[in-house]
Order: C-alpha cells, then sequence, then structure tokens
C-alpha cells in the first residue's frame, strides 16, 4: 500500500476530542498526509518508534497537556529524542496557557494552541500550514528501503552493504548522531550489531544472509526439485548462461551466494564492452542482464551456497549447505574467482575494517576528502582508481611491477597518467598493515631497493591475483595446479585421450568439465579470458553444448 504522505500526530485522551482533532486535520491535510491518532503519551512514543523504524516521516505532533499518566510536554520532551525533526504543538485550555508559555523555552515547544480553534480556518489551519512549511523545507523525506546500523569498521557490515548493493536493494547505512538515535529508539545493544531495520519496522540483529533475503523476499530454496539446467554463480557467465538456456526452453535455475553480478557488478565502469560505448557500469549491466534472465523465467536462488555436484545415473544432483538439493539434466558451473588475499603481515586482521577486496562504485562516496590506496595493476584496479579520484583527496595505486602497461588497457593507463589526483607508485608491495581495531597504517616495500616506509592509510582496496572457488567440489572434477576446472582439450594427453574415469566413448566438449553433462564457463575455467565480454560468450556456449550434450543421453 502506498503511502500518504508525512504523519500528523495527535495525542489527545478524550475520545471524541480526539476524533474532532482528526477531522479537522484531514479535512485540509487529508491529500498529502497521513493522520494518525493516540489516546496516551505512552501510546504515542511507541507509534513513533514505529514509524521511525519503517522510515516514515513524523511532520508534526500536536498533543494535549492535561492528560493521565504523562502530561503533554513531558510526552513532547521524549518524542524530541525519536523524531527530532518533528514540529510539537501543545493543546491546551485557557487556564493551562501559563505552563504552555514556558515550555516554549524548556523544551523548544514550537507552537501553543488554546482550545477550541473554532474555526479552523482562523485559528488552527494558518499556524499549522506554517510549520508544516518549515518542516517541508528544512526535513530530508522519508526513507522506504532497508536501514542498516553497524559500525562502519565491521567485517560483518561490509559484507551486509555488499549484499544488498548485490541485490539492487535500497539501503542507507546510518551512523554518527542519526544512526545512534535509531539504535536507541530500537533498543539495539551495540553487542547486537550489526542490524538490518526493514521497511515494515521488523528489526533483524547480527543476521545471516539467509535471513535478510528470505525478509526481503529474496527465494534462498529452489520452487522445484527437478530442472533442466541449474547454472551455479551469476557473474557475466552464469547470467549468460541462464539467459540463453531459459530462452531456448530450458527449465532453468540460477544460484548465487551473494547476489547478481559477481566481480563485474563491482566495476564503477566497464568501457571496451561492445554495444556501450559511453560504457556501462558493472552494477547496471548485471541489472540489465538480471532483468533479462526473469523475462526468460529464469528462478533465482540468493544466499544459496552449493556444496557438491555427484552425477547419478543420467542426473546431476546439486547439494546446497542448508541440506537440501535439486536434480538438473546439466549443470553450468560460473562461479567465477575471488581476488587474492593481501600477503602482507597483519592484513588479515583488517578485512572489512579498512582492507577490502575489490571495490563497489557505492564505496566510494564514502571516500570523500580522504587518501584511498589501491594494490593491483589491471584493469579492475585501474577502474577503480578513476572512480575513487572523483571523490577522494587523493588516489596512490601501488603496483608491484615496473609500469601499469604490462597488464592494463591502453586507455586507462592514458586516463590514469593524465589525472593529477591520481599517484603510481611501481615496484612497490604492501608488506605490513597496521592499526588499532582499524586499518591505520601500512608498511610499503621498495621491491628494487628493498626500503621501506610507513603510510598513513584508513582504505585499502585490493586488486591482485585470482583465487578459483573450487575447494567445494570433489575429486571427480580435474583441477589445475592452482584449482582452476579443466575442460575439453585442456583434460586430453599428449596423445588426445581423456582421462581413465571418463566414463564415455566420446571425449569432452570444448567446455565440459571431467564430469559428464558438467559445463564451466567464466573465470573459473582454466584457460580462460578474463574478460566480461568472453565470460558472457562462454555461457551462451556452454547452452549450446548443453543442448548437444542433452541430444546425445
Amino acid at each position: 500500500m502506498p503511502r500518504q504522505g508525512p504523519v500528523l500526530l495527535t495525542v489527545e485522551d478524550d475520545p471524541a476530542v480526539s476524533r474532532a482533532i482528526a477531522r479537522d486535520l484531514r479535512r485540509r491535510y487529508g491529500s498529502d498526509h497521513r493522520v494518525v491518532r493516540s489516546e496516551t503519551g505512552a501510546g504515542a512514543l511507541e507509534v513513533l518508534r514505529e514509524l521511525t523504524l519503517r522510515g516514515e516521516a513524523t511532520a508534526l505532533i500536536l498533543a494535549d497537556y492535561r492528560m493521565p499518566g504523562m502530561n503533554g510536554i513531558d510526552f513532547l520532551e521524549q518524542a524530541m529524542d525519536v523524531v527530532p525533526q518533528a514540529k510539537r504543538v501543545l493543546l491546551t485550555a485557557y487556564a493551562d496557557t501559563q505552563a504552555a508559555i514556558r515550555a516554549v523555552n524548556d523544551i523548544d515547544l514550537d507552537h501553543y494552541l488554546v482550545k477550541p480553534w473554532d474555526p479552523p480556518e482562523e485559528h488552527l489551519y494558518p499556524v499549522l500550514d506554517e510549520l508544516l512549511e518549515n518542516w517541508a523545507r528544512d526535513s530530508r523525506p522519508g526513507f522506504e528501503g532497508v536501514t542498516l546500523l553497524g559500525h562502519q569498521w565491521a567485517s560483518e557490515t561490509q559484507d551486509l552493504k555488499e549484499f544488498l548493493t548485490s541485490n539492487q536493494v535500497p539501503y542507507r547505512h546510518l551512523r554518527g548522531p542519526e544512526g545512534s538515535a535509531l539504535q536507541d529508539t530500537a533498543a539495539i545493544p551495540d553487542e547486537s550489531l550489526p542490524a538490518v531495520i526493514m521497511p515494515d519496522g521488523v528489526v533483524l540483529t547480527s543476521p545471516p544472509l539467509r535471513e535478510v533475503a528470505e525478509r526481503l523476499g529474496l527465494a534462498t530454496t529452489a520452487g522445484s526439485p527437478l530442472y533442466d539446467l541449474v547454472v551455479i554463480g551469476s557473474g557475466p557467465a552464469g547470467l549468460g548462461a541462464a539467459v540463453y538456456g531459459a530462452s531456448e526452453g530450458l527449465r532453468t535455475l540460477l544460484v548465487d551466494r551473494a547476489g547478481v553480478g559477481g566481480q563485474a557488478a563491482r566495476s564503477s565502469l566497464i568501457e571496451n564492452y561492445l554495444g556501450f560505448p559511453q560504457g556501462v557500469s558493472g552494477a547496471e549491466l548485471a541489472q540489465r542482464a538480471r532483468d533479462q534472465a526473469v523475462r526468460f523465467d529464469v528462478e533465482m536462488l540468493t544466499a544459496a551456497a552449493a556444496v557438491d555436484v555427484v552425477a547419478q545415473g543420467e542426473g546431476r544432483v546439486v547439494r546446497f549447505d542448508d541440506g537440501h538439493e535439486v536434480t538438473a539434466h546439466a549443470v553450468v558451473i560460473a562461479t567465477g574467482v575471488w581476488w587474492s588475499q593481501l600477503p602482507a603481515k597483519g592484513a588479515d586482521d583488517y578485512a572489512g575494517r579498512g582492507i577490502y577486496y575489490g571495490a563497489s562504485a557505492h564505496e566510494a562516496a564514502g571516500c570523500k576528502g580522504e587518501d584511498v590506496f589501491v594494490v593491483g595493476a589491471a584493469n579492475s584496479a585501474g577502474q577503480a582508481a578513476l572512480h575513487f579520484a572523483q571523490y577522494a583527496n587523493r588516489v596512490v595505486m601501488l603496483v608491484r611491477g615496473p609500469d601499469l602497461r604490462l597488464r592494463m588497457s591502453e586507455y586507462l593507463v592514458e586516463r590514469i597518467e593524465a589525472d593529477s589526483r591520481i599517484e603510481v607508485r611501481t615496484c612497490t608491495e604492501v608488506t605490513a598493515a597496521q592499526g588499532d581495531g582499524r586499518l591505520e597504517r601500512i608498511v610499503v616495500t621498495d621491491t628494487v631497493s628493498g626500503g621501506t616506509e610507513t603510510l598513513n592509510a584508513t582504505r585499502l582496496f585490493v586488486f591482485i591475483g585470482a583465487e578459483p572457488p573450487t575447494s567445494w567440489l570433489g575429486p571427480e572434477f580435474a583441477r589445475n595446479e592452482r584449482g582452476f576446472l579443466l575442460t575439453g582439450p585442456a583434460l586430453l594427453d599428449a596423445d588426445g585421450r581423456p582421462p581413465r574415469e571418463w566414463p564415455l566413448t566420446r571425449t569432452p566438449y570444448h567446455l565440459e568439465s571431467s564430469v559428464p553433462g558438467v559445463f564451466v564457463a567464466g573465470d573459473v575455467r582454466a584457460e580462460s579470458v578474463k574478460r566480461v565480454a568472453s565470460a558472457v560468450g562462454e555461457g551462451a556456449m556452454a547452452v549450446t553444448l548443453v543442448h548437444r550434450y542433452l541430444e546425445a543421453t
């Protein structure tokens, strides 16, 4: 149900008078505001807390002075802690005007009105018109998304931010006085942070991602035990496979433990993707692909982690960490890669507390006016540096090699060299991270001279290496020495023969793993080209091979 604008709250213990006040307010303001009634101060405070948790704005409070249990002045003073921006009006009888006048100074009351105010056109509406006009000018609109409370330098908070962002969930991360006020309103102790406040006011404390997903209405369990195709991983390769598979008539399930887009979704701007001459953000590209998948009736699971894929007869069983499983005629593994951990002393202690692996575009706004350090020399690092430079005071790229051009596209190198806010330090690696509860300093070492230097640093973004998440798969899946999955020709020996365990007379298809009917696409595949376009292409090619496999079985 759509909201009816900011709330006007009336607090009056006499039911007849309460109805009359609400009637007058609705007559004048009902088209743009929602009028809410309460008959006690304590009850009204609960209403305000609930409205605040739901992100609804309270514009005006009108409270009677004489009420049992808590008079209007005491109530309005407490209400100020919950909704400090709301305009506060005390309703009094003529005999109580002196108390009302004192309250104007004692609790910073905005106005008092003497009852009755007949006609309201002369004695009520002019006062409220001015107060509401002032409120509208100075206040921010109510927020209808998810509210996140949590320490900026806590890894758990960072995980929730990444999850909400990758699933395209509007959210705000409240910190400082505003965050503390809402935390007090919701009665959340520090040890229960981070907390997620849902649009309906439900509060989740220290929640696992699965609980957040379920509260948001995201599917976490498959709706059927059987599918034509299960795609594991929803980066560019997985999205490509899901879209092409579903568009060609395969009943398709797309599974991801985090959200749509993979590492590509974190790219601030992809400028060399075909068909986008002005470039496209990774998040926008991922969202467009997700919309396509939904259009073709792809079923999507999030916060669902696959823990095994096994062959059972002609089926391929995918097992999940919550104990449930599904069977598919074919599977595409497109889990991408993870950034390698920074091999620096103490770095693990500051993961999510100043050291971040990859970087979503939304992180840049939080770096305004700061110095940002970026470790890496490939395209992802270059894109991040250019994006951060729009917000940060300075961006320092720490490059282990002697030249950016060894691994980065020329168009990015030229733009980095032309940006005065970006400093590139070559032959430099981070060898230690230091701080008290959060990153405060890094030690860098010159790889040529061996000299060291300690730099003040609160934000370090790492874009080095690539580790394939394949440890969850059984030993029947052949891998290379780095853990990437071998497919097709890479499975054959020098004489062109498949592995001894290969059960079929034919050789594996180009993207087929060592388990027939299980295909691999994108960065997790050995010898793949680490580009978004090639990942999408491999996803589409995998579906073509799935059809060939199904026709032969």
